[in-house]
Protein backbone atom coordinates (compact mmCIF):
# COMPACT_ATOMS: atom_id res chain seq x y z
CA UNK A 1 0.00 0.00 0.00
CA UNK A 2 2.85 2.40 0.88
CA UNK A 3 4.61 1.77 -2.45
CA UNK A 4 1.36 2.37 -4.39
CA UNK A 5 0.73 5.61 -2.47
CA UNK A 6 4.19 6.92 -3.40
CA UNK A 7 3.79 6.09 -7.07
CA UNK A 8 0.32 7.61 -7.52
CA UNK A 9 1.45 11.25 -8.05
CA UNK A 10 3.88 10.30 -10.82
CA UNK A 11 1.29 9.52 -13.55
CA UNK A 12 -0.66 12.62 -12.53
CA UNK A 13 2.43 14.83 -12.95
CA UNK A 14 3.30 13.15 -16.25
CA UNK A 15 -0.23 13.72 -17.50
CA UNK A 16 0.04 17.42 -16.65
CA UNK A 17 3.44 17.97 -18.30
CA UNK A 18 1.93 19.02 -21.66
CA UNK A 19 0.02 21.79 -19.84
CA UNK A 20 3.34 23.25 -18.71
CA UNK A 21 5.20 22.59 -21.93
CA UNK A 22 2.60 23.98 -24.36
CA UNK A 23 2.98 27.69 -23.43
CA UNK A 24 6.77 27.37 -23.31
CA UNK A 25 6.89 25.63 -26.67
CA UNK A 26 4.51 28.15 -28.23
CA UNK A 27 6.50 31.08 -26.81
CA UNK A 28 9.79 29.71 -28.17
CA UNK A 29 8.26 29.00 -31.58
CA UNK A 30 6.74 32.47 -31.87
CA UNK A 31 9.96 34.04 -30.57
CA UNK A 32 12.08 32.30 -33.21
CA UNK A 33 9.59 33.27 -35.93
CA UNK A 34 9.48 36.92 -34.88
CA UNK A 35 13.29 37.05 -34.64
CA UNK A 36 13.66 35.56 -38.13
CA UNK A 37 11.12 37.99 -39.61
CA UNK A 38 12.73 40.93 -37.81
CA UNK A 39 16.19 40.09 -39.14
CA UNK A 40 14.90 39.81 -42.70
CA UNK A 41 12.88 43.03 -42.35
CA UNK A 42 16.03 44.85 -41.26
CA UNK A 43 18.21 43.31 -43.99
CA UNK A 44 15.83 43.61 -46.98
CA UNK A 45 12.78 45.78 -46.15
CA UNK A 46 11.64 46.08 -49.78
CA UNK A 47 11.68 42.31 -50.31
CA UNK A 48 9.93 41.80 -46.97
CA UNK A 49 7.04 44.09 -47.91
CA UNK A 50 6.79 42.60 -51.40
CA UNK A 51 6.40 39.11 -49.96
CA UNK A 52 3.96 40.40 -47.33
CA UNK A 53 1.68 41.84 -50.03
CA UNK A 54 1.86 38.61 -52.04
CA UNK A 55 0.96 36.61 -48.94
CA UNK A 56 -1.93 38.96 -48.21
CA UNK A 57 -3.42 38.42 -51.67
CA UNK A 58 -2.87 34.65 -51.76
CA UNK A 59 -4.27 34.40 -48.25
CA UNK A 60 -7.51 36.01 -49.39
CA UNK A 61 -7.92 33.32 -52.08
CA UNK A 62 -7.08 30.54 -49.62
CA UNK A 63 -9.58 32.06 -47.20
CA UNK A 64 -12.37 32.07 -49.79
CA UNK A 65 -11.89 28.36 -50.47
CA UNK A 66 -11.52 27.63 -46.74
CA UNK A 67 -14.88 29.31 -46.07
CA UNK A 68 -16.58 26.56 -48.07
CA UNK A 69 -14.88 23.85 -46.02
CA UNK A 70 -15.92 25.56 -42.78
CA UNK A 71 -19.54 25.99 -43.85
CA UNK A 72 -20.02 22.34 -44.80
CA UNK A 73 -18.10 20.96 -41.82
CA UNK A 74 -19.96 23.23 -39.45
CA UNK A 75 -23.34 21.79 -40.44
CA UNK A 76 -22.50 18.17 -41.37
CA UNK A 77 -19.11 17.54 -39.72
CA UNK A 78 -18.05 16.35 -43.18
CA UNK A 79 -14.74 17.20 -44.83
CA UNK A 80 -15.86 17.80 -48.41
CA UNK A 81 -12.61 16.97 -50.21
CA UNK A 82 -14.35 17.59 -53.55
CA UNK A 83 -14.67 21.29 -52.69
CA UNK A 84 -11.21 22.14 -54.03
CA UNK A 85 -12.04 20.44 -57.32
CA UNK A 86 -15.24 22.48 -57.65
CA UNK A 87 -12.95 25.50 -57.35
CA UNK A 88 -10.70 24.05 -60.08
CA UNK A 89 -13.61 23.48 -62.48
CA UNK A 90 -14.77 27.04 -61.83
CA UNK A 91 -11.34 28.32 -62.83
CA UNK A 92 -11.46 26.24 -66.01
CA UNK A 93 -14.89 27.64 -66.84
CA UNK A 94 -13.49 31.16 -66.48
CA UNK A 95 -10.63 30.29 -68.83
CA UNK A 96 -13.25 29.19 -71.38
CA UNK A 97 -15.45 32.27 -70.87
CA UNK A 98 -12.55 34.72 -71.23
CA UNK A 99 -11.81 33.25 -74.67
CA UNK A 100 -15.51 33.00 -75.63
CA UNK A 101 -16.21 36.63 -74.69
CA UNK A 102 -12.97 37.80 -76.30
CA UNK A 103 -12.08 39.83 -73.21
CA UNK A 104 -9.10 42.15 -73.30
CA UNK A 105 -7.62 44.43 -70.68
CA UNK A 106 -8.96 47.98 -70.75
CA UNK A 107 -11.99 47.45 -72.97
CA UNK A 108 -15.21 49.32 -72.19
CA UNK A 109 -17.33 46.27 -71.35
CA UNK A 110 -14.66 44.55 -69.25
CA UNK A 111 -16.22 44.96 -65.79
CA UNK A 112 -19.82 44.18 -66.77
CA UNK A 113 -18.58 40.99 -68.45
CA UNK A 114 -16.45 40.07 -65.41
CA UNK A 115 -19.56 40.49 -63.23
CA UNK A 116 -21.50 38.32 -65.66
CA UNK A 117 -18.76 35.67 -65.49
CA UNK A 118 -18.89 35.88 -61.68
CA UNK A 119 -22.63 35.15 -61.68
CA UNK A 120 -22.18 32.28 -64.14
CA UNK A 121 -19.29 30.63 -62.29
CA UNK A 122 -20.98 30.98 -58.89
CA UNK A 123 -24.12 29.33 -60.28
CA UNK A 124 -21.92 26.66 -61.89
CA UNK A 125 -20.16 25.89 -58.60
CA UNK A 126 -23.44 25.89 -56.67
CA UNK A 127 -25.04 23.38 -59.07
CA UNK A 128 -22.04 21.03 -58.96
CA UNK A 129 -21.78 21.17 -55.17
CA UNK A 130 -25.51 20.66 -54.63
CA UNK A 131 -25.53 17.74 -57.06
CA UNK A 132 -22.63 16.12 -55.17
CA UNK A 133 -24.55 16.49 -51.89
CA UNK A 134 -27.74 15.07 -53.39
CA UNK A 135 -26.11 12.11 -55.17
CA UNK A 136 -23.16 11.19 -52.96
CA UNK A 137 -23.65 12.51 -49.41
CA UNK A 138 -27.36 12.62 -48.58
CA UNK A 139 -27.85 8.85 -48.40
CA UNK A 140 -24.79 8.50 -46.16
CA UNK A 141 -25.76 10.93 -43.41
CA UNK A 142 -26.51 8.15 -40.93
CA UNK A 143 -23.68 5.90 -42.11
CA UNK A 144 -20.39 5.55 -40.20
CA UNK A 145 -18.24 8.65 -40.69
CA UNK A 146 -15.68 6.76 -42.74
CA UNK A 147 -18.23 6.16 -45.54
CA UNK A 148 -18.91 9.84 -46.46
CA UNK A 149 -15.21 10.61 -46.04
CA UNK A 150 -14.23 7.96 -48.61
CA UNK A 151 -17.08 9.13 -50.84
CA UNK A 152 -15.77 12.71 -50.69
CA UNK A 153 -12.30 11.52 -51.76
CA UNK A 154 -13.90 9.54 -54.60
CA UNK A 155 -15.85 12.60 -55.78
CA UNK A 156 -12.62 14.59 -55.72
CA UNK A 157 -10.97 12.12 -58.11
CA UNK A 158 -14.05 12.13 -60.37
CA UNK A 159 -14.02 15.93 -60.68
CA UNK A 160 -10.25 15.88 -61.19
CA UNK A 161 -10.64 13.53 -64.13
CA UNK A 162 -13.41 15.68 -65.58
CA UNK A 163 -10.96 18.60 -65.52
CA UNK A 164 -8.27 16.41 -67.09
CA UNK A 165 -10.56 15.38 -69.94
CA UNK A 166 -11.86 18.93 -70.37
CA UNK A 167 -8.58 20.87 -70.56
CA UNK A 168 -5.83 18.25 -70.63
CA UNK A 169 -2.83 17.72 -68.39
CA UNK A 170 -1.01 20.96 -69.21
CA UNK A 171 -1.83 24.21 -67.39
CA UNK A 172 -4.56 26.20 -69.12
CA UNK A 173 -3.52 29.81 -69.70
CA UNK A 174 -5.92 32.68 -69.03
CA UNK A 175 -5.43 36.06 -70.68
CA UNK A 176 -4.38 38.79 -68.26
CA UNK A 177 -7.37 41.15 -68.24
CA UNK A 178 -7.28 42.67 -64.73
CA UNK A 179 -5.72 46.14 -64.44
CA UNK A 180 -2.18 46.02 -63.08
CA UNK A 181 -1.57 49.68 -62.38
CA UNK A 182 -0.06 50.65 -59.04
CA UNK A 183 -2.50 51.60 -56.25
CA UNK A 184 0.02 52.58 -53.57
CA UNK A 185 3.67 51.98 -52.72
CA UNK A 186 5.50 50.90 -49.53
CA UNK A 187 9.29 51.29 -49.42
CA UNK A 188 9.28 51.39 -53.19
CA UNK A 189 7.16 48.22 -53.51
CA UNK A 190 3.95 48.84 -55.42
CA UNK A 191 0.61 47.19 -54.69
CA UNK A 192 -1.26 46.70 -57.95
CA UNK A 193 -4.97 46.68 -58.73
CA UNK A 194 -5.12 42.98 -59.58
CA UNK A 195 -4.04 42.16 -56.01
CA UNK A 196 -6.31 44.73 -54.40
CA UNK A 197 -9.34 43.40 -56.29
CA UNK A 198 -8.91 40.03 -54.56
CA UNK A 199 -9.03 41.71 -51.14
CA UNK A 200 -11.93 43.97 -52.12
CA UNK A 201 -13.92 40.84 -52.96
CA UNK A 202 -12.95 38.68 -49.98
CA UNK A 203 -13.70 41.13 -47.17
CA UNK A 204 -17.32 41.89 -48.16
CA UNK A 205 -17.98 38.19 -48.78
CA UNK A 206 -16.83 37.37 -45.25
CA UNK A 207 -19.01 40.13 -43.75
CA UNK A 208 -22.07 39.02 -45.74
CA UNK A 209 -21.56 35.38 -44.74
CA UNK A 210 -21.25 36.22 -41.05
CA UNK A 211 -24.41 38.34 -41.23
CA UNK A 212 -26.19 35.57 -43.14
CA UNK A 213 -25.34 32.95 -40.52
CA UNK A 214 -25.95 35.12 -37.47
CA UNK A 215 -28.81 37.45 -38.42
CA UNK A 216 -31.07 35.79 -41.00
CA UNK A 217 -33.80 33.18 -40.63
CA UNK A 218 -31.93 30.79 -42.91
CA UNK A 219 -28.77 31.31 -40.87
CA UNK A 220 -30.62 30.40 -37.69
CA UNK A 221 -31.86 27.25 -39.42
CA UNK A 222 -28.26 26.42 -40.39
CA UNK A 223 -27.04 26.86 -36.82
CA UNK A 224 -29.90 24.81 -35.41
CA UNK A 225 -29.27 22.02 -37.93
CA UNK A 226 -25.58 22.04 -37.05
CA UNK A 227 -26.41 21.57 -33.35
CA UNK A 228 -29.06 18.85 -33.65
CA UNK A 229 -30.64 17.73 -36.92
CA UNK A 230 -33.36 15.61 -35.33
CA UNK A 231 -34.45 18.37 -32.94
CA UNK A 232 -34.41 20.89 -35.82
CA UNK A 233 -36.69 18.65 -37.88
CA UNK A 234 -39.12 18.37 -34.96
CA UNK A 235 -39.17 22.18 -34.68
CA UNK A 236 -40.28 22.45 -38.31
CA UNK A 237 -36.95 23.17 -40.00
CA UNK A 238 -36.51 21.56 -43.40
CA UNK A 239 -33.15 19.87 -42.76
CA UNK A 240 -32.61 18.70 -46.34
CA UNK A 241 -33.26 22.17 -47.74
CA UNK A 242 -31.00 23.79 -45.13
CA UNK A 243 -28.11 21.43 -45.91
CA UNK A 244 -28.62 21.91 -49.65
CA UNK A 245 -28.58 25.69 -49.12
CA UNK A 246 -25.25 25.35 -47.31
CA UNK A 247 -23.80 23.43 -50.25
CA UNK A 248 -25.16 26.09 -52.62
CA UNK A 249 -23.32 28.83 -50.72
CA UNK A 250 -20.11 26.76 -50.45
CA UNK A 251 -20.19 25.93 -54.17
CA UNK A 252 -20.78 29.57 -55.09
CA UNK A 253 -17.78 30.54 -52.96
CA UNK A 254 -15.64 27.92 -54.72
CA UNK A 255 -16.73 29.29 -58.10
CA UNK A 256 -15.94 32.87 -57.08
CA UNK A 257 -12.52 31.79 -55.80
CA UNK A 258 -11.95 30.02 -59.13
CA UNK A 259 -12.63 33.28 -60.98
CA UNK A 260 -10.26 35.30 -58.81
CA UNK A 261 -7.54 32.66 -59.01
CA UNK A 262 -7.80 32.27 -62.79
CA UNK A 263 -7.76 36.02 -63.46
CA UNK A 264 -5.01 36.76 -60.91
CA UNK A 265 -2.66 33.79 -61.44
CA UNK A 266 -3.65 33.59 -65.18
CA UNK A 267 -3.47 29.79 -65.40
CA UNK A 268 -5.27 26.76 -63.99
CA UNK A 269 -4.44 23.06 -63.99
CA UNK A 270 -6.60 19.97 -63.45
CA UNK A 271 -4.86 19.02 -60.17
CA UNK A 272 -4.78 22.58 -58.81
CA UNK A 273 -7.96 21.95 -56.84
CA UNK A 274 -6.37 19.12 -54.87
CA UNK A 275 -3.28 21.15 -53.96
CA UNK A 276 -5.06 24.37 -53.10
CA UNK A 277 -8.00 22.55 -51.52
CA UNK A 278 -5.64 20.77 -49.15
CA UNK A 279 -4.04 24.09 -48.19
CA UNK A 280 -7.48 25.68 -47.73
CA UNK A 281 -8.64 22.80 -45.54
CA UNK A 282 -5.51 23.21 -43.44
CA UNK A 283 -6.31 26.93 -43.20
CA UNK A 284 -9.83 26.11 -41.98
CA UNK A 285 -8.42 23.81 -39.29
CA UNK A 286 -5.75 26.32 -38.23
CA UNK A 287 -8.31 29.12 -37.93
CA UNK A 288 -10.94 26.93 -36.27
CA UNK A 289 -13.03 24.82 -38.62
CA UNK A 290 -16.64 25.93 -38.54
CA UNK A 291 -15.54 29.50 -37.68
CA UNK A 292 -15.86 31.80 -40.72
CA UNK A 293 -13.43 34.58 -39.69
CA UNK A 294 -11.08 31.82 -38.53
CA UNK A 295 -11.05 30.32 -42.04
CA UNK A 296 -9.87 33.60 -43.54
CA UNK A 297 -7.35 34.10 -40.73
CA UNK A 298 -5.99 30.59 -41.30
CA UNK A 299 -5.69 31.32 -45.03
CA UNK A 300 -3.71 34.48 -44.31
CA UNK A 301 -1.42 32.70 -41.83
CA UNK A 302 -0.61 29.89 -44.26
CA UNK A 303 -0.15 32.25 -47.22
CA UNK A 304 2.27 34.39 -45.17
CA UNK A 305 4.26 31.30 -44.17
CA UNK A 306 4.35 30.18 -47.81
CA UNK A 307 5.36 33.60 -49.12
CA UNK A 308 8.03 34.39 -46.52
CA UNK A 309 9.53 30.90 -46.55
CA UNK A 310 9.78 30.86 -50.35
CA UNK A 311 11.23 34.36 -50.61
CA UNK A 312 13.27 35.15 -47.52
CA UNK A 313 16.67 33.75 -46.57
CA UNK A 314 16.63 30.67 -44.35
CA UNK A 315 19.10 28.28 -42.78
CA UNK A 316 19.35 26.32 -46.03
CA UNK A 317 18.66 28.79 -48.88
CA UNK A 318 16.95 27.29 -51.90
CA UNK A 319 15.39 24.34 -50.10
CA UNK A 320 11.62 24.02 -50.18
CA UNK A 321 10.39 23.53 -46.63
CA UNK A 322 7.06 25.24 -47.23
CA UNK A 323 4.81 22.17 -47.22
CA UNK A 324 6.64 20.69 -44.22
CA UNK A 325 6.26 23.92 -42.25
CA UNK A 326 2.57 24.31 -43.14
CA UNK A 327 1.60 20.79 -42.14
CA UNK A 328 3.94 20.90 -39.16
CA UNK A 329 1.94 23.93 -38.04
CA UNK A 330 -1.26 21.94 -38.54
CA UNK A 331 0.08 19.16 -36.29
CA UNK A 332 1.10 21.68 -33.62
CA UNK A 333 -2.34 23.33 -33.72
CA UNK A 334 -4.11 19.97 -33.46
CA UNK A 335 -1.93 18.88 -30.53
CA UNK A 336 -1.96 22.07 -28.44
CA UNK A 337 -5.15 23.81 -29.59
CA UNK A 338 -7.43 21.38 -31.46
CA UNK A 339 -10.23 23.95 -31.74
CA UNK A 340 -8.02 26.25 -33.85
CA UNK A 341 -6.95 29.88 -33.39
CA UNK A 342 -10.46 31.34 -33.24
CA UNK A 343 -12.44 28.19 -32.49
CA UNK A 344 -14.26 27.66 -29.21
CA UNK A 345 -13.81 24.70 -26.93
CA UNK A 346 -16.92 22.56 -26.76
CA UNK A 347 -17.59 20.04 -23.99
CA UNK A 348 -17.71 16.42 -25.03
CA UNK A 349 -21.04 14.80 -24.53
CA UNK A 350 -21.08 12.08 -21.93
Amino acid sequence: MTTQARRLPLPTLAGRLPDYLAPVFAFLLVGVLVLWLGVNLFKTPAEFYRLFLIGLTNGAIYGLVALGYSLVYGILELINFAHGDVFMLGGMLIATLVVSFGLQAGEAMLWPLILLMLVIVMAFGAVINTTIELVAYRRLRHAPRLAPLITAIGMSFILQNIGLVWKGARPTSVDSILPRGEVFSIVGVGYTWDKLIVLLFTIPVLVVLVLLVQRTRQGKAMRATAQDRDASAMMGINVNRTISFTFVIAGALAGAAGLLYALYITNIRYDEGFRLGLIAFTAAVVGGIGNLPGAVLGGLVIAMIESFNNGLSWVTPGSDWTQSIIFGLLIIILVFRPEGLLGEQTPEGG
